[in-house]
């Protein structure tokens, strides 16, 4: 698939899902991502930090298999190498990860994904070439280990008016705060528990994405 074409689904996604095995709730990974998809979620991203890299691998492959079987974007978390590897859709970068312009440069069909946390990251992300950036966490979160502060949703109104390429946003987001986030312009929403630890994922797939498409 072609760097444009890839980009145009993204531009038509709502719901962004990013997969954790550990946070599945004793599921398989796999298993969360097929219900996922099975409820109409079409970008999703693999996100295992630990483990053996030919696991991580094995993993993806799988992964990469599913999401061509219902026609969904892909996108590998952190690592550069291991999306080229399974032929994702893109890779999302953090701000310790390889330079966006290196990524760019190495897999210029990619889609790049920034995680930016304030103005001057995101500027910086999209001069560099990221095809997306995330802002985030909105609210306070779990999920990821960070130094970093939430940072509310009224920083949607300080960064996205500055931006040329599309954005995403998550951290904390839930159904029960979710119109605070779509109220502010936010249209690619990225969670990870609401929906992976879900007793009835295709329910809280389908609840989240009427909420954001009600917007569009």
């Amino acid at each position: 698939m072609t760097y444009s074409e890839r980009m145009k689904k993204f531009h038509e996604t709502d719901l962004y899902v990013v997969i954790t095995e550990k946070m599945c709730k004793g599921r398989p990974s796999t298993f969360v991502l097929e219900e996922c998809l099975k409820a109409g979620v079409c970008l999703v991203q693999f996100r295992e930090k630990e483990g053996e890299d030919k696991n991580k691998y094995n993993r993806a492959k799988q992964f990469r298999k599913i999401t061509n079987d219902y026609g969904a974007l892909l996108i590998i978390d952190d690592r550069l190498d291991l999306a080229l590897m399974v032929d994702a859709d893109g890779v999302h970068l953090g701000q310790g990860d390889v330079p966006i312009y290196e990524a760019r440069r190495i897999a210029p069909d990619l889609i790049i994904g920034a995680s930016t946390h304030n103005l001057e990251q995101a500027l910086r992300a999209q001069e560099e070439g990221a095809s997306y950036v995330n802002i985030g966490p909105l609210f306070p979160t779990q999920t990821k280990t960070t130094s970093v502060l939430p940072l509310g949703v009224e920083t949607l109104e300080k960064i996205t008016p500055h931006l040329k390429i599309p954005f995403t946003c998550m951290g904390g987001i839930k159904l029960d705060n979710l119109d605070e986030v779509l109220t502010r312009g936010a249209r690619h929403i990225a969670v990870v528990t609401a929906v992976t630890e879900a007793n009835n994922i295709q329910l809280s797939v389908k609840q989240l994405r009427e909420k954001i498409l009600s917007y569009r």
